[in-house]
Order: structure tokens, then sequence, then C-alpha cells
């Protein structure tokens, strides 16, 4: 009777145990769904029209996008230009390559530009076709072209604009000058999202953290989700402490979530093709904590993590620029400016920061 009765408590011990780590699995798995561990890989579509190979630690050939599923890696950055020179970041080929990765389960984050080009704080160009509009067609404008863009992809995550905090579609939208047509500006883009879905979360991009308080006092009649930030060294000062201070100022502040939508460093200060390097000097890098090595690298997006997940608020942070390999052969000077802070090395072999993109 005594066995039975011990055979009766063990297997009830087992079966509560099973129960109890299918709810701590499942709790889990929601707040993992919760953080970002993103990378921008904008430009991975014409560097994969060169046919490159990848290799992951073992030197085995692996797959580019694999890799970062295997490395736990969950969602996508993709930039989006109104009416690029070629195909690359139109609206086109952001879509095909959005389809793509959601058929392979990532999220997507969308920034478009609202430019031709490139736009950050000191170049926010109005499209070519706009640039005729008085400033109320512009309005209408930005809300038609984020309705255009919610309806063809509809992204998890959006912002509205690029590194904006100098303003938007110059010269209407420039803060310096007009920081009420800004505000309406903005408000259009993210009125065409509220509009257009419920699901997809806003986010409002500011370079650098040290004037961030200003500019989201600027736009906190904006209705949106999250708050992004940039982050690079090189450019926004040394110190994570300090970073992570103001991360959480802001979240106590605007009571919004918190991302670092932008990062990286490197892992030499060499170079793999004839293209100037935006990256390439010690006195761009944080010594002697995070060396310009693989394990630098591997060191500072750790940090990073961890330092934004210690932020009330903070969901998580995408590596800029993790594709840009030298793709254009050693010999271009219109190649890679960035294959010194990709997350493979020249050999196209997959580097140990990579690692840190797990969230379990």
């Amino acid at each position: 009777m005594n066995k039975n009765l011990n055979i009766i408590l063990v297997i009830l011990m087992i079966v509560f145990a099973c129960e109890n780590n299918g709810v701590n699995e499942e709790s889990h798995n929601q707040i993992a769904s919760h953080m970002i561990s993103g990378v921008d890989i904008s430009h991975y579509p014409k560097i994969l029209s060169f046919n490159p190979t990848f290799y992951d630690e073992n030197n085995n050939e692996v797959n580019f996008i694999n890799s970062l599923i295997q490395n736990g890696v969950n969602t996508i950055r993709l930039r989006l230009w109104v009416n690029p020179i070629d195909e690359s970041s139109s609206l086109q080929e952001v879509k095909a390559f959005s389809d793509e990765l959601k058929g392979l389960g990532f999220k997507i984050l969308l920034t478009p530009h609202f430019s031709d080009t490139w736009a950050h704080p000191g170049q926010q160009q109005t499209p070519s076709q706009w640039s005729s509009l008085n400033f109320e067609e512009l309005k209408n404008q930005v809300f038609n072209y984020t309705s255009e863009i919610m309806s063809e992809i509809s992204p998890d995550y959006i912002q509205i604009g690029n590194e904006i905090n100098t303003g938007i579609l110059f010269p209407h939208g420039r803060i310096q000058d007009n920081q009420d047509q800004f505000v309406e500006l903005v408000k259009q883009g993210a009125n065409a999202v509220r509009n257009s879905s419920n699901e997809t979360k806003i986010i409002l991009h500011c370079a650098g953290f040290e004037s961030s308080d200003w500019f989201f006092n600027i736009v906190n009649e904006v209705d949106y989700d999250i708050i992004g930030i940039s982050y690079y060294p090189m450019y926004h000062g040394k110190s994570l402490s300090d970073l992570q201070n103001q991360l959480s100022n802001l979240s106590a502040n605007f009571g919004k979530e918190v991302l670092i939508v932008e990062t990286s460093y490197p892992f030499t200060l060499g170079w793999n093709d004839w293209t100037n390097n935006n990256l390439g000097y010690e006195d761009h890098l944080i010594l002697p904590d995070y060396p310009a090595s693989p394990e630098g690298q591997k060191d500072f997006i750790r940090d990073i993590k961890n330092l934004v997940f210690e932020v009330n608020n903070g969901i998580g942070f995408c590596y800029w620029g993790a594709e840009l390999i030298a793709w254009d052969s050693e010999t271009s000077t219109n190649g890679s400016t960035w294959e010194n802070q990709a997350v493979y090395d020249f050999d196209n072999k997959a580097l140990p920061v990579l690692q840190e993109f797990d969230l379990n």
C-alpha cells in the first residue's frame, strides 16, 4: 500500500512539474515575443545579387538569412525611399523582401525616410516628386504615402522618418524654422498608421540621446508608441552608463517603450575594399573596454543588450549594417563603408557577436 502511494505521489509531482514548466515556458515566450533582437539589412537584396558565400563559425557554408534565425534575430529593419535612382530600397523591393522575411517568421520594422535618398539630422531632402507641393498638399501626401506603405507591407513596427532630430521634409518640416509644421507632418504619418492598423507600433527616432528630452517634448502630442534612439560611440559619446540613465529618464518622462533602433561596433579598424570606412580610428572606440576586435564587438553588443533590458520599458536593440560586407570586390571604390562593423568578417565568416542576438 505504501509503495503504491509513493508511486502515485511521484506521478503527481511529475505532472505538476510539467504543467508548471509549461506555464513558465509560455510566460517566457510571451516576454521574448515582446522583445526586439533586430538587424538592419536593407542592402542585402543588392549584396545577394553578387552571390557571396557565407560561413558559420566552423567554416561550413551557411545561408545568411538562416544564420540570423539560428542566432536568435527576430526582427528585420528595412529602409524605404520614395523614388530612388534604382530599385534599391524602393517600395517594390522592400515589399518583396518583407514578404519573404515574414514567411520565415521575422517581424518587420520599416524605416520610411520620406526622401529619395538618405535622411538623417544633416539631411532631410523632400522627394523630387513632392518638391512643388505646398504645405497642405504635402501633409496629404505624407498621409497617402504612409497609407500606401501600410496597405502594401503591413509592418509590425514603422518609423515616421529616420533620425528626425532636426525635422523632416525640408524646408517645410525643419524644426528650427517650422516646428509646428514639423509636428503636423509627423502627425499625418502617425494618423495614417492608426487609420490602417491597430497592431502596428509607431516609432519616433532620434539620433543620439543628449538632446532627446528636448526632441520628445516637441513631439509629445503625436500619437506614437516607441522612443527610438541611435547610439554610435563615435558620434554620441562613450559612456554606456550615461546612455542607460537617459533611456531610463525618457521612459519615466514620456511613458513610452524604448528601443535602441541603431547601433554597431567594429571588429577591426582594417578594411576589405578601397571604399573609405565610416569608422577607422582608435579615438572612435570605447577603450580599454571594447577594442576593435571580434571579442570587443561581441562585448559591446552584450552590454548594449543588457543595459536596454534593464531600463523600465526597454524592449530591445537593432544592429545597423549587419550585412555590409565588402561585396563589390576588394578594389571597389564604391563598395562598403561598413565592412569592419558587419557581423561577418573579411572571409565572410560568422563573428562571435551573432551569439548575442539570442534573448533566451
